[in-house]
């Protein structure tokens, strides 16, 4: 056992010591995901290098794509927008730029010391260790109309941290101090689940949310330019809509080891992840584990279309990991079979295509279990539990430069991503870790950007949705954390199984950057939730609010 261990250090640590070409990574959210996706299209051909469909993704490769793009502008017709945007990005991300010391100086650096560079509080770049720090730090008021709480405020305090040593190791590390108050529906989902969105542990006094939220990762290539390997705690999503059926980044962060792999026309990713089950808030503990691994293989097949193939599987085992899911070539369901079939494993197909150099599809097909027979014998089997994903996007719409509009379908079967044993089904820390509905719905978004001039980014997003809910403590499949042996029946389960909802929501946001990645944010949004029998009274919100973000991005809570 020793030398075995001893052997494993040994590799490890050779490849760590020869590592080169280790890079750092976008954080989700960022302006930047929308731009790359963008020109991405725009230019008529999908990135061997990029691959947007697996977030987050590598700031070496989103600079040395948008430097192409820029060389390409007259060609793609690009506008004066993204030419401002294009070398915004790239000055973020300036130390992967051609010349190594890309990010735009300032006019007056701050005691000659400090924003040296416009995007960066401190700034050092030399032959063998860059370094970049700045602030976060947040304000946000809000007013939600004929709510009991009506006037709430939001606010984050910290810093992040990114660098690379001697061009061999990359290293990265967020942490910010949070006090929110939420929307009052945020606040019941908060109640009902006993999480807060994107958050593991946290406080509650009265009707604030205190909680802190820190990342961190380092990285380095196990093979230059083909393998790169990571290790830290932070979340990940894949797919190239606005929410995901494979894996979101709703969940809260959790502890991982990342193997991405990029070779031809092909991007090979191996994830496995720490994670915790379900469990009910109470004194303080030591909470259990579980575990989770998934893959996801991506091939650009031809110049405009993109297939992808994905595999996950949660553990059913509570703190003790399977290392028969540590290989990183083989179908976990073959795997789980093998073992007895005690895990809860998915696939999923995926899609993007590229159309007229304006036009972009994407899709999801996620197959959690189902049975042929009973699927074509239309008997609405319990097990056939499944879910799709179809979207556009229209880039520069109606021949109107920098409008962008997106649509979406999601669709997803009762009972998907449950499991007989509360431990191995599809979430983390109390929360999805796919779509925040958790399955037994049918969701319709939409989403308009606009960016008409530099500095000021407008987006109006919609959503509109049917659930079937629990009734009389009858489990019909909406509730992914209910064991599915006790469902409420096992044939005659419908698409809406159960009560009846719906709920619309618009929201609309006005987004100014002062400074470079200082934004002022002035937005509200309308949201109506209502049983479609009128059984009980429908629940509305109307909410207001301005704020400013410094290096951070906007909380949305337009999530359910």
């Amino acid at each position: 056992m020793y030398k075995k261990a001893a052997f494993a250090f040994t590799v490890v640590s050779s490849l760590f010591l020869s590592a080169s070409a280790q890079t750092t990574y976008l954080q989700l959210n960022q302006e930047d995901y929308h731009l790359l996706d963008r020109l991405e299209t725009r230019s008529g051909a999908l990135s061997d290098d990029l691959f947007l469909t697996v977030k987050p993704v590598a700031r070496k490769s989103a600079v040395s794509f948008l430097q192409e793009q820029r060389k390409d502008a007259r060609i793609t017709e690009l506008s004066g927008v993204d030419r401002y945007d294009i070398a915004h990005a790239i000055s973020v991300s300036g130390e992967w730029a051609l010349e190594e010391n890309g990010a735009i100086d300032s006019k007056k650096p701050i005691l000659k010391t400090f924003y040296k560079k416009q995007p960066d509080f401190i700034y050092v770049n030399t032959d063998n260790f860059f370094l970049s720090v700045n602030p976060i730090i947040t304000a946000q008021g809000m007013y939600e109309k004929d709510a009991p709480d009506s006037k709430l405020f939001s606010s984050s305090r910290g810093a992040e941290m990114r660098g690379l040593i001697a061009k061999k190791v990359g290293f990265y590390t967020m942490f910010t101090d949070n006090q929110e108050q939420m929307p009052s529906y945020g606040a019941n989902w908060v109640d009902s689940f006993g999480a807060v969105p994107n958050v593991d542990f946290f406080t509650r006094h009265g009707n604030t949310f205190d909680y802190l939220r820190a990342t961190g990762y380092i990285d380095f290539a196990a093979i230059k330019d083909h393998i790169n390997v990571t290790f830290g705690y932070d979340r990940h999503f894949l797919g190239d809509g606005m929410t995901s059926l494979f894996l979101s980044d709703f969940s809260a962060g959790a502890a991982f080891l990342r193997l991405n792999t990029k070779i031809w026309k092909l991007n090979y990713q191996n994830l496995y992840m720490e994670l915790t089950p379900q469990f009910v808030r109470g004194s303080d503990r030591l909470l259990p584990h579980k575990y989770a691994t998934m893959h996801h293989l991506s091939a650009n097949i031809t110049r405009w279309l993109n297939v992808g193939l994905f595999e996950g599987v949660i553990f059913d085992r509570r703190d003790r990991y399977e290392f028969s899911y540590l290989i990183p070539l083989i179908l976990y369901r073959q795997t789980e079979r093998s073992l007895g079939s005690p895990d809860n494993v998915v696939l999923g197909f995926n899609f993007k295509a590229l159309a007229a150099r304006h036009l972009q599809f994407y899709g999801q097909l996620l197959l959690d279990e189902f049975t042929s027979k009973e699927l074509f014998a239309g008997t609405g089997y319990w097990a056939n539990k499944f879910g799709i994903q179809l979207g556009g996007k229209y880039f520069d719409a109606f021949t109107v430069k920098n409008l962008d509009l997106q649509g979406e379908l999601n669709i997803v079967r009762p009972y998907t991503y449950t499991h007989y044993d509360s431990t191995a089904n599809y979430t983390h820390y109390n929360q999805p870790l796919a779509n925040p509905l958790g399955a037994g719905f049918a969701q319709l978004i939409g989403d308009i950007k606009y960016q008409p001039f530099n500095k000021l980014y407008i987006d109006v997003k919609g959503m509109y949705y049917q659930q079937g809910v629990d009734t009389a403590d009858m489990n019909f499949g909406s509730n992914i954390f209910k064991d599915y042996d006790t469902r409420a029946m096992s044939y005659g389960v419908k698409l809406i199984n159960g009560e009846k909802v719906q709920c619309a929501s618009l929201g609309v946001n006005f987004a100014y950057e002062l400074k470079e990645n200082l934004f002022i944010d002035l937005g509200g949004s309308y949201r109506k939730y209502a049983y479609v029998d009128g059984k009980y009274p429908s629940q509305n919100s109307t909410l207001l609010y301005l704020g400013f973000r410094l290096n951070f991005a906007r909380r949305d809570y337009n999530f359910y």
